[in-house]
């Protein structure tokens, strides 16, 4: 007679979760086409800038200290916060926590708004001071470099928002883990940014 063969014991899938395989990559192809072309033309900007900061040092430097600091490292803080929250929120969603994740993707867009407020005050005190894009070649990098910047928050505040209902769905569809990476990608994009902009604008001599 023939023996049984032990297979060893299988541990159900736990069909609420949404692990990401392994060698997962988030969004998709076009996105990540969509964030190179993005990255390269900030970089273009960025090389401009600097070329121009090279051929008048010392105007470049006078006009960086009329800007405030502080309030470009407060910004700074907001955006790293709200993308801390967006890890989060991506977590929940695979651990199928969606009402937790719809709160922290909520906190993020908060976030998101509170930047723009802060930069939209901060443009309104440079404009008081006579300070526009026609001061100088610095300011309208400035201002082309941050408002640009600032259209690409709005935008992620509009993904993040998509996202936020994504996760408040009441039936879960089987693309929303993708479509919460696409959002959390751009957004962590944004974030990126802000963290080559803030140096180069407002410290760097």
């Amino acid at each position: 007679m023939r023996e049984p063969t032990f297979t060893g014991y299988r541990r159900p899938v736990d069909v609420g979760r949404t692990e990401p395989a392994r060698g997962h990559v988030p969004g998709e192809s076009g996105l990540w086409a969509l964030v190179l072309g993005d990255m390269v033309a900030f970089g273009a900007l960025f090389g401009v800038f600097l070329l121009a900061r090279q051929d008048d040092p010392a105007a470049f430097a006078i006009s960086r200290d009329e800007l405030n600091q502080t309030i470009g490292a407060v910004n700074l803080l907001v955006l790293l916060v709200s993308s801390l929250l967006v890890v989060f929120g991506v977590r929940c969603m695979r651990a199928d926590a969606r009402q937790a994740a719809a709160r922290y993707f909520g906190g993020a867009v908060a976030a998101g708004v509170l930047f723009l407020v802060i930069k939209s005050l901060e443009y309104a005190q440079k404009i008081d001071a006579g300070l526009d894009p026609g001061t100088n070649d610095f300011f309208m990098y400035y201002y082309a470099t941050t408002g640009l910047h600032a259209a690409h928050v709005a935008l992620g505040i509009a993904g993040l928002l998509i996202v936020r209902a994504v996760a408040k769905r009441p039936e879960p569809k089987p693309g929303d883990q993708r479509l919460v990476e696409i959002g959390a990608t751009f957004w962590h994009m944004v974030d990126f940014l802000w963290v080559l902009i803030f140096p180069l604008v407002y410290l760097a001599s």
